[in-house]
């Protein structure tokens, strides 16, 4: 394994990492909960990079809800790097 490659799994991990944090913040649970655990262990990795986005782009507002589309960005975002990395190496 080269460089290009670790760098391409640890993006892969943070993208399935940010998936799973959308699917369960849809999930109503406590924090002694199995799944709120994960929840909150996803908050900590997630949250450093998922604030900047917020700030930049407004969540839309739809009727009566909110649709944040920070993880959306940051989903194509995280896509677009791995793309880069793996035509570097």
């Amino acid at each position: 394994m080269n460089l290009g490659d670790i760098l391409i799994l640890i993006l892969q991990v943070y993208f399935y990492a940010v998936i799973a944090w959308v699917i369960l913040s849809w999930i109503p649970t406590s924090s002694t909960h199995p799944l709120g655990k994960v929840n909150v262990f996803l908050d900590r990795i997630i949250y450093p990079v998922i604030l900047p986005l917020r700030r930049v782009i407004p969540p839309l507002r739809l009727g009566g809800g909110m649709l944040d589309l920070s993880p959306i960005v940051l989903i194509i975002g995280l896509r677009l790097l791995m793309t880069l990395v793996a035509r570097s190496f």
